[in-house]
């Protein structure tokens, strides 16, 4: 099937530290067809791209404004605090928001937490992005709290990370136009949420695979029917194979 009304690709955009790699892979053996493109954003700037359809879906942190977008939550992240390896934070295996009260906790502008008010002591300035926030916390200026795969992004070997209780968390979801969920959509959908290619909605290829098995079997030869098949060489109907009788032997 050709023309102006088949897609060419299907567009996913990703935030830092959301790893769709797997779904990519389960992807690319259901549909090697329709390649499927991926690009990383920015949080501030993950919405905006799927509402303008610049991108068929995106894979972001929630919060987020929902106003004429769909948002599957697939996930929550642990919220952990980057510290330098010798912080007394380090020592622990995990420490509550009232344990770093007195502490400067920077607070990146790109921060995707549903703050109230973040804790500890505010610094001067506030860092442009959460990778200068690793930088400053390398530094000695402050302590830094993010979900744990951007702590795992941002790793230095000069710093460590530890799980904090009394913060909010990162949720991640996938999201798509409110108006349009199209059949490459569900399909996508339908991997993120571990659907089998069997499943009611993850069929978007069954009439292609219809096709092809009705194909193959209309090359297989057909079997004779059984009136009218004949017995074999030597033998009569009924006794395939039979071997012939010679003359009985006279009794002496």
């Amino acid at each position: 099937m050709t023309g102006p009304d088949v897609p060419l690709s299907f567009k996913l955009a990703y935030v830092p530290g959301v790893t769709p790699s797997k779904w990519v892979r389960i992807w690319n053996e259901r549909s090697p067809g329709v390649p499927l493109e991926l690009g990383q954003t920015t949080a501030a700037e993950a919405a905006a791209l799927v509402r303008d359809r610049e991108v068929d879906a995106v894979l972001l942190r929630l919060p987020i404004d929902r106003e004429g977008l769909h948002a599957i939550p697939l996930y929550t992240e642990t919220t952990v605090v980057v510290v330098p390896k010798d912080h007394l934070v380090a020592a622990a295996d995990e420490v509550s928001a009232d344990d770093i009260a007195d502490e400067v906790v920077l607070h990146p502008l790109d921060d995707t937490l549903d703050w109230t008010l973040p804790p500890g002591k505010p610094a001067l300035e506030r860092p442009a992005t959460t990778a200068d926030a690793i930088e400053l916390v390398a530094a000695g200026v402050g302590l830094l709290v993010v979900p744990q795969s951007l702590a795992r992004l941002h790793h230095r070997r000069d710093l460590t990370y530890r799980p904090i209780s009394g913060v909010p968390e990162s949720g991640v979801a996938l999201s798509w136009p409110e108006d349009e969920t199209t059949d490459l959509m569900e399909q996508f959908i339908g991997i993120v949420r571990g659907r089998t290619v069997n499943s009611t909605r993850g069929r978007q290829q069954a009439p292609e695979k219809q096709a092809k098995e009705k194909q193959a079997k209309d090359k297989k030869p057909k079997r004779p029917e059984s009136g009218g098949r004949k017995p074999p060489a030597g033998g009569r109907a009924g006794q395939r194979g039979a071997p012939k009788r010679g003359k009985p032997r006279r009794r002496g």
